[in-house]
C-alpha cells in the first residue's frame, strides 16, 4: 500500500518538462523595438495589437519566428546550410522556450505564370494521379496530365564503363507530358507589336531600338550592331527577308561579337525570355509600361487557355477531363470527387477530398484550381497557405499569422476565428498580428505595442486579457469599442459612371450606375465579384487612378524619399544652393561613400554562418562621402535631412530659407495619409504592409485623375488610424474627385455616401448586385449579409 502511495506521489510531483509553458523574450531591439521584454503563454491564442509601425511585426516575425527558423536551419549540416538563405540572429538578449514556427504571411504567391491555385496546394498533383489511374483513354503517367511537363523524345549512343571496358549502347527515351506545345503551359500567347521594339526608318547605329535596357553602346545593343549578320548602318526597313529573320527570330547561336564569344539570339525570343517570362507585377514600372504597350496577351487558340495538350484533354473520368475539373468551382469539384466510387484509388480520393473541403471550410470554395496564383489578393494567398496546415497532426508548433482577416467580410471573420481556435485546441501556440476588434475578442492573451509608430513606438503598453485591454486606457484599449455612426446627410452625386453587361469572372451581366463626385463603397463577401466589377469593368477613357494591394518592391537602398520622388527636388535644391551637380546628393550615385558604396553598412559574407553587417566606419552610417557632407542647405547637410521625420521635413521645406514647394507638396501628402512619423531615409524593407500601402497612396495622390479606386485601404490600419483615413477620403471627395473604395471595414461603409453590395454568396453564388443605395437604407432594409453586420455594428 505504501509503495503505491509513493508511486502516486511521484506521478503527482511536477515534472521539469512541464515547467516550460512560456516563450520568454528579453531585450528585443529589432528595428524600432526598445529593449522589449514579454512572456507569451504557450498553447494559447495570443494577439499582438498596436498602431501600424508600432513594432508588432518586428517582435513576432523578425524576432520570435526568425530565431526559430534560424535554430532549425542550424540543425542541418554545413553542406546543406550552404544551399539555404543565411539568417542573422535577431537583436535580442534572451529568447527562451521557442518551438518550431510555421509562418503564414501575406506575401503574394508565386510570380511564375505557370503557378496556379492547384499547383500551389498539391491538389493538382493528386488530380493528375487520379486521371492517370482512372482516365479513359489511358495516355500515360501523371506527367501526361501536367502542363509543366513538355513531351520529349530522343535517341543516341550512350558510353559507359562495364567490366573494365568502354561499351557503347544505343538508347531511346521519351517523356509524355501534358504541356500545350503552342503556349508552353501558360494558357496565353503573346503577340508582339514590332513597331514598339524599333523604329524601322532608322539604322541600328542611329539608335533604332526603343526597348528599355537597350541603350546605344551597351552590350545588349552591341550584340545586334556588331553581329555581322546585317548592315548596322542600313535602315531596318531595307533589310532583306533573311536579314530580318536573323534580326528578329534567329535561334540562339554561339558566335564572336566584338572579339568575345557570345550567344546571339533574335530580338523577339530574347525579349520573350527576359521580360515576358516574368510575372507582370514583379517588373520594374518602366518595363511593365513597355510590356503593356508592346505586347498583347491572347488566349492560346490551341488549348483554349487550359494550358494542356489535346491528349491530356481527351482523357476523361465520367465525361470530365482534367481541364474541366480544374475549371470547376472548388466547392463543386469537391462534390464531384465525393461522388466517385472506386475502391482502387480510395486513399487518393479521401486525401483529395480533404484538401478540397479545406478550401470550402476556409472560405475559398469560390476559387477554381486553374486560377493563376499571382491573381490572388493578399488575404486569399494567406488562406491558401493555411490549407496545408488545417489537417496537420503536428502539435506543440507555433503558428504565426499576419492579419488573417484581411480581405474578409465580417461574416467570414467568425469562420476564421474558429480555424485559429481549432489550431490552438490541438495544443499549438498561435501568434496573430491583428487590428480587427472581432479577431482580438477571441484572444486568450493580448500584447499591445506602442504607444505610437516608428520611433514613438517599440514598447509594450499592455499585456493581459482582452477585458484588461479594454480597461487599460492604451490607444488600442480606448478605440476597441469605437463604432462609426451613419452619416446624417450624404453628398449629392455630380454624375454617374455607367457599367453595362459586366461579365468578368463570375459577374452575371451586371448593369450598375456608380455615382461620381461622392464616396462610393463596393462591398460583399470575399469572392462575390467586387474586384471584377471595379477593376475589370471600368469604362476605358476615364481618368482613373487605381491603388491596389500589390506590394511595393524595393531593396534596402530604397527609402520613402526615393520611392515618392521626394529626393529629386531635394537634390536639385542642394545642388542649386551650392553650385554643384545634383548627382552628388544621391547615395546611389556620385555622392556615395567609397567604403560602403552608399549602403551605410559593410556586409561580410560568412558563407554557411549568418553574414555580419557593421556600420561603415568612414561615413558612420551616413551613406555619403565626407566632401558631400560639407555642402549645406538651410543649415543642414543631406544626411541630416534624410534623418528627419516627415513631419519635421514638412516644416523645414515649408518656410524660411529652405522653402521648396515641390518637396513640401509630397511631404504634405505623406503626412495626410498618416506617415508623419517615418524618417525620409528609412529603408523600404523595414516598413510594415500598412505603411507601404499608404506610401503608395501618398505617391499617387498628386496624379491628375478624376476617379480614384482604392482596394481595401484599411489593410494594416489600427482602429485609431481608420478615422484619419476617413478624413483623407473626405478631403479627396471635397476637392472634386470621385472615390470608389472596395472595402469590408464597417467604419468605411458607415461613412460612405453610396453603397454597392455584391452577392449574395461567393463564386457562382455571387456576381449580382444585391443592394444599391445609402448606408442608412442598407441598415434599414437588412436584406443582405452586409446589411445585417452593418446594422449590428452601428447598433441599429
Amino acid at each position: 500500500m505504501a509503495t503505491r502511495t509513493d508511486a502516486q506521489a511521484r506521478d503527482e510531483a511536477p515534472q521539469a518538462a512541464d515547467s516550460h509553458g512560456l516563450i520568454r523574450v528579453h531585450g528585443a531591439r529589432e528595428n524600432n523595438l526598445k529593449d522589449v521584454s514579454v512572456e507569451i503563454p504557450k498553447r494559447r491564442l495570443t494577439v499582438f495589437t498596436g498602431v501600424s509601425g508600432s513594432g508588432k511585426s518586428s517582435l513576432v516575425f523578425d524576432t520570435i519566428a526568425a530565431e526559430s527558423q534560424r535554430l532549425i536551419n542550424e540543425t542541418y549540416s554545413s553542406f546543406v546550410q550552404g544551399f539555404m538563405p543565411n539568417l542573422g540572429r535577431p537583436e535580442v538578449d534572451v529568447l527562451d522556450g521557442l518551438t518550431t514556427a510555421i509562418i503564414v504571411d501575406q506575401q503574394r504567391m508565386g510570380g511564375d505564370p505557370r503557378s496556379t491555385v492547384g499547383t500551389a496546394t498539391d491538389a493538382n498533383a493528386m488530380l493528375r494521379i487520379l486521371f492517370s489511374r482512372l482516365g479513359t483513354p489511358h495516355i500515360g503517367s501523371a506527367k501526361a496530365y501536367s502542363f509543366n511537363v513538355a513531351s520529349i523524345s530522343g535517341a543516341g549512343a550512350v558510353t559507359m564503363e562495364r567490366g573494365g571496358r568502354t561499351v557503347k549502347e544505343q538508347r531511346e527515351f521519351s517523356i509524355t507530358g501534358g504541356m500545350c506545345a503552342r503556349c508552353e503551359g501558360r494558357g496565353s500567347v503573346t503577340d508582339i507589336d514590332l513597331g514598339q521594339l524599333f523604329d524601322d526608318s532608322k539604322s541600328l547605329n542611329e539608335g533604332a531600338l526603343t526597348i528599355p535596357g537597350y541603350k546605344t553602346g551597351g552590350w545588349n545593343y552591341r550584340m545586334y550592331t556588331e553581329s555581322g549578320l546585317y548592315d548596322a548602318d542600313e535602315p531596318i526597313r531595307a533589310f532583306t527577308e533573311r536579314q530580318l529573320q536573323d534580326f528578329l527570330y534567329r535561334e540562339p547561336t554561339r558566335m564572336k561579337i566584338a572579339g568575345i564569344n557570345m550567344t546571339y539570339e533574335g530580338i523577339v525570343p530574347r525579349i520573350q525570355k527576359s521580360m515576358l517570362a516574368k510575372d507582370r507585377e514583379s517588373m520594374q514600372p518602366h518595363i511593365r509600361e513597355f510590356v503593356d504597350r508592346a505586347v498583347a496577351f491572347t488566349t492560346c487558340p490551341e488549348c483554349e487557355g487550359t494550358r494542356l495538350s489535346a491528349a491530356a484533354r481527351s482523357s476523361k473520368i465520367d465525361g470530365l477531363s482534367i481541364a474541366d475539373a480544374c475549371a470547376m468551382q472548388i466547392s463543386d469539384l469537391a462534390a464531384w470527387v465525393r461522388g466517385l466510387d472506386e475502391p482502387s484509388v480510395a486513399p487518393l480520393l479521401t486525401a483529395l477530398g480533404g484538401v478540397l473541403d479545406s478550401f470550402v471550410e476556409i472560405g475559398l470554395g469560390y476559387l477554381s484550381l486553374d486560377r493563376p496564383s499571382g491573381t490572388l489578393s493578399g488575404g486569399e494567398a494567406q488562406r491558401v497557405k493555411m490549407i496545408r496546415h488545417l489537417g496537420s497532426s503536428l502539435t506543440d508548433v507555433t503558428y504565426v499569422f499576419d492579419e488573417p482577416t484581411i480581405g474578409l467580410h465580417p461574416h467570414d471573420i467568425q469562420r476564421m476565428n474558429g480555424l485559429l481556435l481549432r489550431l490552438r485546441d490541438k495544443g499549438n501556440t498561435v501568434l496573430v498580428v491583428e487590428h480587427k476588434p472581432e479577431a482580438i475578442a477571441v484572444a486568450d492573451h493580448v500584447v499591445d505595442l506602442g504607444p505610437g509608430a516608428g520611433t514613438a513606438g517599440g514598447a509594450v503598453c499592455f499585456e493581459g486579457t482582452v477585458e484588461g485591454l479594454r480597461a487599460s486606457g492604451t490607444l488600442t484599449g480606448r478605440h476597441l469599442d469605437d463604432r462609426a455612426a451613419l452619416k446624417e446627410t450624404v453628398r449629392e452625386p455630380s454624375g454617374a459612371l455607367e457599367i453595362r453587361g459586366a461579365d468578368t469572372h463570375n459577374l452575371r451581366g451586371v448593369d450598375v450606375d456608380i455615382p461620381l463626385g461622392v464616396l462610393v463603397v463596393v462591398t460583399g463577401v470575399a469572392g462575390s465579384g467586387k474586384s471584377s466589377l471595379v477593376h475589370g469593368s471600368m469604362p476605358s477613357g476615364e481618368e482613373v487612378v487605381s491603388i491596389d494591394q500589390t506590394p511595393i518592391r524595393g531593396s534596402r537602398r530604397s527609402n520613402p524619399a526615393t520611392y515618392t520622388g521626394l529626393l529629386e527636388p531635394i537634390r536639385k535644391a542642394f545642388a542649386k544652393a551650392n553650385g554643384v551637380k545634383p548627382a552628388l546628393f544621391s547615395a546611389n550615385s556620385e555622392g556615395a561613400c567609397p567604403t560602403c558604396n552608399g549602403a551605410g553598412v559593410v556586409y561580410t559574407d560568412l558563407v554557411v554562418m549568418a553574414g555580419v553587417a557593421t556600420t561603415c566606419e568612414q561615413c558612420e552610417g551616413k551613406r555619403f562621402g565626407a566632401a558631400v557632407l560639407e555642402y549645406r542647405f538651410g543649415g543642414r547637410d543631406i544626411s541630416e535631412v534624410l534623418a528627419m521625420s516627415v513631419t519635421e521635413a514638412e516644416e523645414f521645406f515649408g518656410a524660411g530659407e529652405a522653402r521648396t514647394p515641390a518637396a513640401h507638396r509630397i511631404l504634405r501628402n505623406m503626412a495626410d495619409v498618416g506617415l508623419g512619423y517615418l524618417t525620409l531615409g528609412q529603408p523600404l524593407t523595414t516598413l510594415s504592409g500598412g505603411e507601404r500601402q499608404r506610401l503608395k497612396l501618398a505617391t499617387r495622390m498628386t496624379e491628375k485623375g478624376g476617379v480614384y479606386i482604392l482596394d481595401e485601404p484599411t489593410t494594416g490600419l489600427h482602429l485609431a488610424d481608420v478615422e484619419q483615413l476617413l478624413g483623407l477620403l473626405d478631403r479627396l471627395v471635397d476637392s472634386g474627385k470621385s472615390v470608389i473604395v472596395v472595402e469590408h471595414h464597417q467604419a468605411v461603409m458607415a461613412h460612405a455616401d453610396w453603397i454597392v453590395d455584391l452577392g449574395p454568396g461567393a463564386g457562382h453564388d455571387g456576381g449580382r448586385i444585391v443592394f444599391e443605395g445609402t448606408p442608412a437604407d442598407l441598415v434599414a432594409a437588412r436584406s443582405t449579409l452586409t446589411g445585417e453586420h452593418l446594422a449590428a455594428y452601428v447598433g441599429a
